[in-house]
């Protein structure tokens, strides 16, 4: 996808997810605990903020290994997810990390149906 397909499409799924959160739209970091939340699979509930990071690094993980960075090792006494790193990420720009954090959060939300 080029950056303007990213980013219109990136605005329908920011738009989809505002109409459950009041209408806000959901940036990066809100889109990273989403998905995380999801990949642990244990429902909503509180998070303490270390939790939440925790979250945010599961979604990160989840989201490279569509792109072979990451696989996973498996679940923690806890049912977390554990993963384990399989080859360098490239360092990316800034902007190249943006557009492809945003790229692989579209191709995540394609996979389950919501957009």
């Amino acid at each position: 996808m080029t950056p303007a397909e990213i980013n219109k499409k990136w605005d329908i799924l920011q738009q989809h997810i505002a109409e459950d959160f009041d209408n806000e739209k959901p940036d990066i970091k809100v889109m990273l605990f989403l998905i995380g939340v999801q990949e642990l699979g244990q429902g909503p509930r509180k998070f303490s903020k270390r939790q939440k990071e925790e979250l945010m690094h599961i979604a990160t993980c989840r989201l490279l290994s569509m792109m072979g960075f990451y696989e996973l090792e498996g679940l923690d006494q806890d049912g977390w997810p554990h993963w384990k790193r399989t080859k360098v990420i490239p360092n990316y720009t800034l902007l190249e990390q943006e557009m492809m954090m945003k790229s692989l959060i579209i191709s995540y939300f394609e996979e389950l149906g919501v957009i």
